[in-house]
């Protein structure tokens, strides 16, 4: 597994230079982060790996240093490097992963040890996982509604639906049941597939045969992009809605021309140029894009690159707050910065606008979403 330092280096070497000394290494303040930059999940993990060059070096006048593992998207290797976290590296944070299975399994971790955790992927925060962590991306709930008030605008009776075989999967099945039926929809199929899967032809074709008005597709990364390239090739004419887990360019990339009238739910990271001036995310979500088309090439802005941009931002609110009450490395610190996650409160990022409670370990609301669709190869609002 790969380890990358972003540390407080050229700090210290800046204040060797001025005669001041350099601080303490007790002083820096440490965070842990396991993403998926390698496996079926690197689409996802490589984006939120290279967002950590554009976040903050320090916070309140404190050094950060910044540990990042490559968890390949299995909860095990996730687990492990959690633990390394709490033993080796006495983080101060524990963010990850990039996908909901290994985000369950350092979330487990961080919560066992008493240390705040900030996801990067939609995960159920259970009562046992809701004092220490908190998640940056959108739930389910709130993008799912979008989704089902756009297939009821457009009369939508029958939907069709094709998922992960996970945990993330389930999320978008239950939603689809919970919130989709309610408002009228009646789902004809369910098919599943696992994420390293390379074909899913014959759960495409049950679905075709069902021929429902609408099918909507539970998966991430450049995997949600198979399903959606296949029903295309069998002929299937109806909408097809993708879910947040697919918004980046690599899902335009790899579905081709199937990918034309898809209906996406997005974070706002993927459109800040068609968002009002008042909107709290617009200024943080081009500074983001910029910064990372500069650096990446045009278009590879990333909804991913986001989760772990936010996660920052709102340290940046959190830390100064919780360094008045304690020194970095210790338990004291670390329960300041979770109580520091619920008092701070309109904290503005490329994804949404943060509030935190003890209830809502989500914090965002409708600000946190926009609906796309793909139009001549690139993004464009749907109407």
């Amino acid at each position: 597994m790969k380890q990358v330092y972003l540390s407080a280096a050229a700090v210290a070497a800046a204040l060797a230079l001025s005669g001041l000394p350099a601080r303490a290494q007790s002083n820096e303040i440490t965070i842990g982060i396991s993403i998926s930059t390698t496996g079926p999940a690197a689409a996802l993990g490589i984006p939120e790996r290279n967002a950590l060059e554009f976040v903050a070096k320090e916070i309140g006048g404190v050094p950060l240093k910044v540990i990042v593992l490559d968890d390949g998207g299995d909860p095990t290797n996730a687990t492990t490097n959690a633990r390394r976290f709490v033993t080796e590296s006495k983080a101060d944070v524990i963010m990850g992963s990039s996908t909901t299975p290994p985000s369950i399994a350092v979330s487990n971790v961080a919560n066992e040890a008493g240390i705040p955790h900030i996801g990067l992927a939609p995960f159920p925060i259970t009562p046992e996982r809701a004092k220490w962590s908190v998640d940056m991306p959108q739930p389910v709930p709130i993008m799912g509604k979008v989704l089902y008030e756009h297939m009821k605008a457009h009369n939508i009776k029958t939907v069709g639906y094709i998922g992960y075989s996970d945990s993330y999967g389930d999320l978008w099945f239950n939603d689809l049941k919970n919130q989709g039926v309610p408002m009228g929809m009646t789902i004809v199929d369910e098919e599943r597939f696992a994420r390293p899967d390379t074909s899913v032809a014959g759960q495409v074709l049950k679905l075709v045969a069902a021929n429902p008005d609408a099918i909507l597709i539970g998966a991430s990364g450049t995997a949600a992009g198979l399903p959606q390239q296949e029903l295309r090739d069998r002929g299937y004419k109806g909408l097809i809605y993708q879910t947040h887990g697919a918004a980046s360019m690599d899902f335009i990339r790899i579905a081709g021309k199937s990918a034309e009238g898809v209906i996406m739910a997005s974070g706002p990271v993927m459109d800040p140029e068609d968002q009002p001036d008042s909107a709290l995310t617009k200024k943080p979500g081009l500074a983001l894009d910029t910064a990372y088309e500069a650096k990446y090439g045009p278009n590879s802005r990333s909804q991913f690159a986001g989760h772990s941009y936010d996660a920052f931002k709102v340290l940046e609110r959190v830390i100064p707050v919780a360094l008045k009450k304690a020194k970095p490395g210790t338990p004291e610190f670390r329960e300041a910065i979770r109580e520091a996650f619920l008092s701070e409160h309109e904290i503005a990022a490329t994804q949404g606008v943060y509030n935190f409670t003890e209830k809502d370990r989500y914090g965002l609301d409708d600000r946190s979403r926009i609906l796309l669709t793909v139009k001549d190869g690139k993004y464009v609002p749907a109407k």
